[in-house]
């Protein structure tokens, strides 16, 4: 079986892992979202012999897999030539226990016969060292004990023990529930425990979801983009990661293969900015949260792209030989050598959100006195290092220049703790800021402009395009209408769209040439062509990018032009942002459904 990228995740912002359409746990790492792959197949292979949990169904013909309604608990429905048929119900258990919320590094299965006299075969082979081998197990009277690298998982089921030690195929005659998680005794029935876990998560899910702001339309695609970039939230400190997977190439042997399961500063910006559209608030504080410890920790000096979800600084890469890689694509990489890198749009984009909680009053904690000044020193950061420098959003690691979208971050964070002072009554601190965005506007505007073109280049000196200069309008630096700005759309449109999608750019970096086009480029022309009125196109093209999902509505970091099939690390919070972004934007006002 060939590995692709139509996967289902499922998750309770401690841990979660992405199951495949026939039901195999194909990915998943434990104790932590960055940890040891405790299901590894999915960078295994075409037939691993380890790194994944399968319920196989005798003589089967027919699958089908979706979510329980505004949920993460995936339902696949496999069905045999005879008309046997079973329900697995997969997910990991999130909900209120004892008046807090209860997310442990477990995952359950309850399996249920539909019809028929479906006889399975239940396969559950944990890996250990990055893939290098199946885990060493132990087994009790209804356990059984595995020993990963990083974790020991314990399974508590109702199913005979034997079974699962055998794999020996049996007769599902009665509904069974497995619990994988950690190694301390199940304290009652697990198919009562199990079930009522399931329901319970569940109804946390649907309240959840019903808590949102939605379009009016595209809401089934709004909703499970938002489900799953809270999924990508490491709860334990606010933490949210680019992604769930390591090293699926941005296209076949390319060697751009990284590893996103880390919290970068610029992909969480745009998260919380997407979610609070949404008025999913609880992701926004517990964000803010570990930025604020990131403020600390950095005493107004250099802060990294990228950390560690639980905010270590070191997140040092390296590679694995001991699986094959996504279609036997290598490297396979561990850690991401961007902790090391220069880029200084993370300013803006530290200063940004925290700035909100000087506004927001739903905030449990407003930010305070202390905060502002504490965020001064990140602005004081952004000024002095404006001109300066980088490797820039794409974080290219051999090209330095001082990048356009870094600048206009900066200029970004200078302006928006300017309206924080103003809002808190500081006059003098107000005053100050203004001035300093004021310098670098001015800066931005004589060396990154081209007068003969009348148009914006990426860099300070330099001629070349990139996307990110769409990002001038959203960010509040140019007004959609500006001529500069609608010379520069038509300079990024002309030069960076194949067919309906758009490149990040295309010059070549330190790989080549890119040969894939960025999701999220493409939502951001979305938004551009609609904030130039041309809003049938960018719904034409909207809708196009939605039929490009996976069957469980999601998206990848990159798409082939060709083919349309999706690359990247997966799923790609970028990609599901731009889903939201782009549905508020285009949808119909709630007064036309009067």
């Amino acid at each position: 079986m060939t590995p692709n990228l139509d996967l289902a995740p499922i998750g309770n912002c401690s841990v979660s892992a992405l199951v495949d359409r026939q039901g195999r746990f194909v990915w998943a790492c434990a104790p932590r979202i960055d940890g040891d792959p405790v299901f590894s197949a999915l960078m295994d292979g075409a037939s691993p012999e380890h790194g994944f949990w399968a319920v196989e169904l005798e003589g089967q013909v027919a699958v089908e897999q979706a979510y329980v309604r505004n949920t993460a608990v995936l339902r696949t429905v496999l069905t045999a030539a005879d008309g046997g048929a079973v329900e697995i119900l997969d997910f990991c258990p999130r909900h209120l226990k004892h008046s807090r919320i209860y997310r442990p590094i477990a995952f359950a299965r309850v399996i249920r016969p539909l019809s028929g006299a479906p006889r399975v075969t239940m396969r559950l082979r944990p890996s250990t060292d990055w893939g290098a081998r199946a885990a060493e197990r132990t087994s009790g009277s209804n356990h059984i004990r595995y020993l990963c690298r990083d974790v020991t998982l314990r399974l508590t089921t109702n199913c005979p023990v034997s079974h699962v030690l055998n794999e020996r195929a049996f007769r599902l005659e009665e509904e069974m529930a497995f619990f994988l998680g950690p190694d301390e005794g199940y304290d009652q029935s697990v198919l009562a425990g199990v079930t009522a876990a399931l329901d319970l998560t569940i109804a946390h899910w649907k309240h959840w979801t019903r808590t949102l702001y939605l379009p009016l339309d595209w809401q089934e695609a709004v909703i499970r983009a938002a489900i799953t970039l809270k999924l990508c939230v490491y709860e334990e400190t606010g933490a949210i990661v680019a992604a769930m997977t390591t090293s699926v190439p941005e296209f076949p042997e390319s060697g751009r293969n990284w590893d996103y399961r880390y919290c970068w500063i610029r992909d969480a910006y745009y998260t919380v900015r997407a979610l609070n559209r949404l008025g999913a608030v609880d992701i926004l504080e517990s964000y803010l949260g570990y930025l604020r410890n990131l403020v600390d920790a950095s005493a107004g000096g250099h802060v990294q792209p990228v950390y560690g979800v639980g905010l270590e600084p070191a997140i040092v890469e390296r590679i694995v030989d001991s699986v094959e890689g996504y279609r036997g694509m290598k490297p396979v990489r561990v850690g991401n050598q961007a902790h090391e890198h220069l880029q200084h749009d993370v300013y803006g984009q530290i200063v940004l959100p925290l700035v909100q909680a000087f506004f927001d009053h739903r905030l449990l904690r407003p930010g305070t006195i202390e905060d502002f000044r504490a965020l001064e020193k990140v602005g004081d950061r952004a000024f002095a290092m404006h001109d300066q420098v980088d490797a820039g959003l794409w974080e290219f690691r051999t090209i330095a220049r001082v990048h356009t979208y870094s600048s206009v971050m900066c200029w970004a964070a200078c302006d928006r703790l300017a309206k924080a002072a103003h809002h808190l009554g500081l006059d003098d601190r107000c005053e100050l800021w203004c001035e300093r965005a004021r310098i670098i506007r001015e800066r931005i505007e004589a060396e990154a402009y081209l007068p003969d073109e009348g148009r914006f280049a990426a860099s300070f000196g330099g001629t070349e395009l990139d996307a990110s200069l769409l990002q001038m309008t959203d960010l509040g630096f140019l007004d959609a209408h500006d001529p500069r700005q609608v010379k520069t759309f038509e300079a990024v449109e002309r030069d960076l769209k194949r067919g309906p999608y758009l490149f990040r750019y295309i010059h070549p970096d330190d790989f080549g040439e890119p040969e894939t086009a960025f999701n999220f480029c493409t939502f951001w022309y979305i938004e551009a062509l609609a904030l130039n009125g041309r809003v049938e196109e960018a719904r034409v093209i909207f809708e196009e990018m939605l039929s490009r999902r996976t069957h469980a509505g999601l998206l990848s970091e990159d798409i082939a032009i060709q083919d349309g099939e999706l690359w990247g690390n997966y799923p790609q919070t970028y990609s599901l942002v731009g889903i939201i972004n782009c549905a508020v934007l285009l949808s119909r006002s709630w007064t036309d459904a009067r």
